[in-house]
């Protein structure tokens, strides 16, 4: 299918944004991918300005949040991005992370950046914790294959959402450390989390945060903004899938390979056993690398009507969303997670041509 840069709408796109507010200044004049930045490890010529410039699109740190009750304005069946750590739960709305598409925040002990690109349909939770250092993500306003390219604040580096490493600056070849999250919809993460706290709409910013910004994208197979390094006709491109990052080889898993009910799928990757979770009734898919620290595997299976539990094992153990036995023998013990996400399948083939798609002869 031709890729094409559908210049009128991002031409409105950038007056609407210009419109609303003026671009903040971090008191960095720099421009990402200036001359002053010339090392790159993805080619220059495919690293496109998104229009709005350097936190054009302002990313939100320690926003205010809200508990589910008071959550009006979000409709059952919209995604949230879900966070927990020990007993708070977190959602961040993608019709917030639409118009902001990176929330800087620290939920207990853990500083949390939650980088969600609108054209690429992804979102992953990084370690703002670089080196010993804490730092802080912007929007550098550039787009690499339509996905996002953060900067961090600290050195004004470029990062590849995608990737999840450094592209371009001083941290150059650092690779991201990813949280475990749960994209789902609202409903789901109520049921799972009814003490939740959710981001609210006062940001501090003029968005009409019940409008979605651009138009049909999400719903049209057709309609890219900017171009992609590959193509591949095998999925629909805007069709959701869970990709697994493992060693170089990346497969995706679609809501078809699961029911109607909490289901398992065991896969391996590149030497590397899983356990992938999903339901596509209430509308998530979750990966974690099944290995019991000795070189042996569990074997699970589903747990129905128990959220936020969602497996069990051959010793009894349950397992949350968030990869933790609640109860059992190894109680409190985490289940690794491997670099996985959900987003639109072109982005994941345009990213990783070589990809294999779970269940595909």
């Amino acid at each position: 299918m031709r890729q094409t840069l559908i210049f009128g709408f991002l031409c409105s796109f950038i007056l609407l944004m210009g419109c609303e507010e003026e671009p903040e200044n971090n008191g960095d004049s720099s421009s990402p991918g200036s001359d002053s930045l010339k090392s790159w490890a993805i080619p220059r010529d495919e690293v496109f300005d998104g229009g709005p410039g350097k936190d054009g699109i302002p990313a939100l740190t320690e926003p205010e949040f809200i508990s589910a009750e008071a959550a009006d304005f979000l409709n059952d069946d919209e995604l949230v991005i879900g966070f927990v750590v020990g007993d708070e739960a977190r959602a961040y709305p993608h019709h917030i992370l639409d118009w902001h598409e990176i929330i800087n925040d620290r939920v207990g002990e853990v500083n949390i950046a939650l980088t969600y690109c609108p054209l690429t349909g992804t979102g992953i939770g990084w370690n703002r914790e670089i080196d010993g250092m804490v730092t802080t993500f912007g929007v550098s306003g550039l787009l690499y294959n339509s996905n996002l390219i953060p900067y961090d604040r600290k050195t004004n580096s470029n990062w590849s959402q995608m990737r999840l490493d450094c592209v371009n600056g001083e941290l150059r070849g650092k690779e991201v450390e990813t949280f475990p999250i749960v994209e789902t919809t609202w409903l789901t993460w109520k049921e799972m989390y009814p003490n939740t706290k959710v981001v609210s709409r006062n940001t501090g910013h003029n968005r009409n945060y019940g409008r979605y910004p651009y138009g049909n994208y999400r719903t049209s197979h057709s309609y890219l903004i900017f171009p992609v390094s590959n193509e591949d006709d095998r999925l629909p491109n805007k069709e959701r899938v869970l990709g697994i990052v493992q060693s170089g080889s990346v497969r995706v898993y679609t809501f078809s390979s699961f029911g109607d009910a909490v289901s398992v799928v065991n896969d391996e990757l590149n030497g590397k056993q899983f356990v992938i979770v999903g339901n596509k009734e209430d509308n998530f898919m979750l990966s974690f690398i099944n290995d019991k620290g000795d070189g042996s595997t569990f074997s699970f299976s589903a747990v129905q009507g128990q959220y936020p539990v969602v497996m069990t094992d051959d010793e009894g153990n349950l397992w949350d969303v968030s990869g933790r036995a609640v109860a059992g023998p190894r109680k409190d013990a985490r289940l690794d997670v491997p670099p996985s996400f959900i987003g639109y399948w072109f982005s994941f083939a345009a990213f990783y041509p070589d990809l294999s798609i779970y269940g595909d002869s």
